[in-house]
């Protein structure tokens, strides 16, 4: 949503507010350490959102898609990286580099993993030292230590007897001790810093399915876990017993707690977040989104507080004011590529890419009639007359008809 100048000269659009949450960054979605803030990539543009009063700031400055963002400990930093360009080759490919924040400048660097391994996928910082961290990726576990006066860092190898895991994430403890590590295997292994051995692995008997896509430490004690096929669960003792577990919808991708108080919150790869507290574990879903391409926008006749959406699968009826989803339509494997609201508002037509014609009521979302084979190759555009008596549709054979 963007508003324009008010004085009558031509502006730039100032963007006053944004629906949506790219659930496909692994850990996008995190709580500021102010507690009163998150924050998560959406497009070219960081968002920070107000927990309370939903008020959105916007950090402006990529040309491309966010693909990764990251906060400072202390809140007063955010960095944030970007898709790199179609035939562009990033000069530290496959490499850790070690940055000097205040000089903007690299220290040094080295190859992420051993030539016998895969590449690294992920990397944690410690929680107490600056110059510790971890990498882990394919079939490599790996703990760094940066020395300053030489300006090298240097890693040992993680001992992990037969097991040979692919690392999706991984999450530290306070104190350091050990850092744990979610496999697309659907297990996690405890890692022990200091004599760089898995300690655990679990659970054992019924592994997590579609692999660990996500990690939480929370302070209340034990390890929360995301899945793949959107199970959220909480796992106690060496084994990684689950005691309580909760379904999203979609992959989860991001965990993260606020602060320390008994509350988190989830991102899936569906373009949903959710609020839960560690005492109920019951997933609240706080926002949502289109999952693909959004192909058409409108707002019905004489109304600015509601505008309707169309997209894969789905039609969705939003509130403005408040950024809120009203109503959602779902016809599932199609496509809607346009949309319209009659003048008087009674009906909600669309046009689908399987060549029908769909009307639905705009205040239920049910279906009032289909007109079949409207179109061969589809239908790409729909029109009402002002008297809400006639259709005009297009479609991907050319042609315009007045049904």
């Amino acid at each position: 949503m963007a508003a324009a100048k008010g004085d009558g000269a031509v502006g730039e659009l100032e963007l006053q507010a944004a629906i949506g949450f790219n659930g496909h960054v692994p850990c996008g979605l995190i709580c500021h350490p102010d507690r009163e803030h998150i924050l998560y990539p959406l497009g070219c543009t960081v968002v920070i959102q107000h927990l309370d009063t939903k008020k959105q700031s916007f950090l402006h400055g990529h040309a491309k898609n966010v693909s990764c963002v990251v906060v400072s400990r202390d809140g007063m930093y955010i960095a944030s990286g970007q898709v790199t360009c179609i035939g562009f080759k990033a000069f530290f490919s496959c490499r850790v580099m070690v940055w000097d924040v205040s000089k903007r400048e690299a220290v040094c660097g080295s190859p992420a993993s051993p030539r016998s391994a895969g590449n690294a996928n992920v990397v944690m910082c410690s929680s107490c030292r600056d110059e510790m961290f971890v990498t882990a990726g394919n079939f490599t576990i790996r703990v760094w230590e940066l020395d300053t006066a030489t300006k090298k860092i240097h890693p040992s190898e993680c001992y992990a007897g037969q097991l040979r895991r692919i690392t999706v994430c991984v999450q530290m403890t306070d104190d350091d001790d050990d850092f744990y590590l979610g496999t697309t295997s659907g297990d996690v292994l405890k890692v022990n810093t200091s004599s760089k051995v898995v300690t655990a692995c679990g659970p054992q008997k019924k592994k997590f399915s579609m692999g660990v896509t996500a990690l939480l430490l929370p302070k209340t004690g034990g390890l929360i876990v995301g899945t793949g096929e959107g199970t959220v669960a909480l796992c106690t003792g060496s084994d990684f017993q689950v005691k309580k577990r909760m379904r999203v919808e979609g992959a989860v991708t991001s965990l993260t707690c606020r602060g320390r108080d008994d509350q988190f919150f989830i991102g899936t790869n569906k373009g949903q977040m959710y609020h839960s507290a560690y005492a109920t574990f019951k997933e609240e879903l706080v926002a949502v989104c289109h999952t693909e391409a959004v192909n058409d926008i409108v707002f019905p006749e004489g109304h600015s507080d509601l505008f309707v959406t169309c997209s894969t699968n789905d039609i969705r009826v939003w509130y403005t004011p408040e950024r809120l989803e009203r109503l959602r339509i779902t016809v599932p494997n199609v496509t809607c590529h346009a949309v319209e609201v009659t003048r008087d508002g009674m009906v909600i037509v669309s046009a689908w890419n399987d060549g029908k014609i769909r009307a639905f009521v705009p205040a239920t979302g049910e279906p009032m009639y289909e007109i079949n084979n409207a179109h061969n190759l589809g239908v790409t555009a729909i029109a009402a007359t002002s008297d809400c008596k006639q259709i005009i549709s297009g479609g991907g054979d050319g042609q315009v008809i007045c049904a």
